[in-house]
């Protein structure tokens, strides 16, 4: 099973590359519209022409900036730093997934070899075995026939010591039974 993007189900891959980590699109676009519902977008955009904009949240506008200048602009550069780091830990991820990718497509390429040599041995030492057996049964086989040939031999001879004997009985039994002169 290949991993996917931090965001992304795991799936199970063969062949494919894996995900970069990353925002997309729609998480973007998602951001934006809460950040709309939230009321945090630029003082500018809240005010929707010039002409309704009043003196006073011009003025509210000034103090905030004058007074939360560098409050801001260190929590501004503490955002951009975490931002640096955040990304270079999914680069880091995303480098480490491909040599992960990089190495199970080795491993994967290294069994098959392996498997179809271990299969290859495998089949000839089958055939060896089934030539040898063959050789085994051949002989066995002949032997079987050599006897069943003289099984057939020593039948018809029997036979013919029963033929024989019924006629030498026969023979004695008309001598034995003929009346006294």
């Amino acid at each position: 099973m290949e991993r996917q993007g931090v965001d992304m189900p795991h799936a199970e891959c063969k062949d494919q590359e894996p995900l970069p980590l990353g925002e997309s699109t729609e998480q973007q676009q998602g951001e934006e519209s809460h950040e709309k519902e939230a009321g945090w977008e630029p003082a500018r955009s809240q005010v929707s022409s010039p002409s309704i904009a009043t003196s006073s949240a011009n003025r509210q506008l000034m103090m905030l900036e004058g007074k939360s200048g560098p409050y801001f602009s260190s929590l501004d550069s503490s955002i951009e730093i975490l931002k640096k780091r955040a990304q270079e830990l999914i680069e880091n991820i995303n480098e480490s997934r491909q040599k992960d990718h990089a190495l199970m497509t080795n491993f994967r390429d290294s069994l098959k070899i392996k498997v179809s040599d271990l299969t290859e041995k495998l089949e000839e030492r089958m055939y060896q075995l089934y030539n040898h057996h063959n050789k085994i049964i051949q002989e066995k086989l002949q032997e079987f026939t050599q006897k069943m040939a003289k099984i057939s031999h020593l039948e018809t001879e029997l036979k013919q010591v029963c033929h024989t004997v019924e006629t030498v009985y026969k023979d004695f039994q008309d001598l034995c039974v003929q009346p006294e002169v």
